[in-house]
């Protein structure tokens, strides 16, 4: 393709990952291979949820929402990873690009407050159990959720609109996706007040969510160290152990990229860790609910039976 008569003002290139030849191969099927996988384990959580009275609980609830956003977050960017990968350098619409930008930001957000929100579900759980289901009825359950979409995309506003008032020099983001960072090195103009205020924006909510969280795993810790015997602390902790796994990698990866400046990083590392947390997260985060839990695992099982028995009498 002639990039050079193609692109306009209206379009970026995303450069992509520069490999050939079998590796370019494998890296395709392998990409598609995570993100087929990750869509059938957030799925098979959705329609388990749905499917199991037994996870017809508010912690499941929770699961099942980070389950249909993680659908949506790995979506937003796996698309144009495979079509670079397939096809080198991709021209995308500056409209496409910003609204991508928009939908990544304001789900991996949405993420970050749902945890917030589970550790929540956590700490009545083990810390309030006689008032546990009235405080966490079927409507606030609902509220909780809608209000942690709402907040995501409602921050994610204030950095993709300043990102969209930038003028661009350049063309050519030195990713496979619009991310802040990488477009913010295209600008003909100084971004270190769009970049503190990035910054700002996104370390904000990472940081205080991530303070609300380690606050309420302290109270269920003190919580769960006066509980009579070792059996219980065992279970105390092991309804808990899968969040705090899935926290640890979501914060380790915003963390890295995000809490500071955006755009800071050095040139071409950024690709690099989105692979962390744009697909290996999502792709991990269905695993470690159902390989830790019992209660998934059954409800697995209780569900292949089902179909087992429909299928005989079919």
């Amino acid at each position: 393709m002639d990039y050079d008569n193609h692109t306009s003002l209206q379009s970026f290139i995303l450069a992509g990952f520069t490999i050939t030849g079998i590796l370019q191969s494998l890296a395709f099927l392998g990409t598609l291979c995570i993100y087929l996988l990750t869509l059938a384990g957030n799925l098979l959580i959705i329609v388990l949820v749905q499917a199991d009275s037994g996870l017809s609980t508010p912690m499941y609830f929770f699961i099942s929402v980070l389950s249909f956003s993680e659908l949506w977050y790995v979506s937003s960017t796996a698309p144009t990873l495979l079509h670079t990968l397939l096809h080198g350098r991709s021209l995308i619409s500056s409209a496409a690009c910003f609204i991508q930008l928009y939908v990544f930001h304001s789900l991996g957000m949405t993420e970050c407050y749902l945890l917030g929100v589970m550790a929540l579900d956590r700490y009545l759980a083990i810390c309030r159990p006689l008032h546990y289901h009235a405080l966490m009825s079927g409507q606030v359950q609902l509220w909780l959720a809608g209000a942690t979409w709402v907040a995501g995309f409602s921050a994610a506003l204030v950095p993709t609109s300043l990102t969209i008032t930038l003028p661009f020099c350049l063309k050519e983001v030195d990713h496979y996706f619009c991310d802040l960072a990488p477009l913010m090195r295209l600008a003909c103009v100084d971004t270190s007040w769009h970049a503190q205020v990035h910054g700002a924006v996104i370390g904000v909510a990472t940081v205080c969510n991530f303070v609300l969280i380690l606050g309420l795993y302290g109270g269920i810790l003190r919580a769960v160290l006066k509980l009579p015997s070792a059996a219980s602390c065992a279970k105390a902790f092991s309804t808990c152990s899968s969040h705090m796994t899935v926290v640890a990698l979501f914060y380790a990866s915003a963390f890295t990229v995000y809490v500071g400046s955006p755009g800071s990083q050095p040139e071409g590392t950024d690709k690099l860790i989105a692979l962390l947390y744009a697909l290996l997260t999502p792709f991990l985060n269905p695993i470690i609910y159902t390989l830790r839990n019992k209660e998934v695992k059954d409800a697995v099982r209780g569900v292949a039976h089902r179909i087992r028995t429909i299928l005989k009498r079919s």
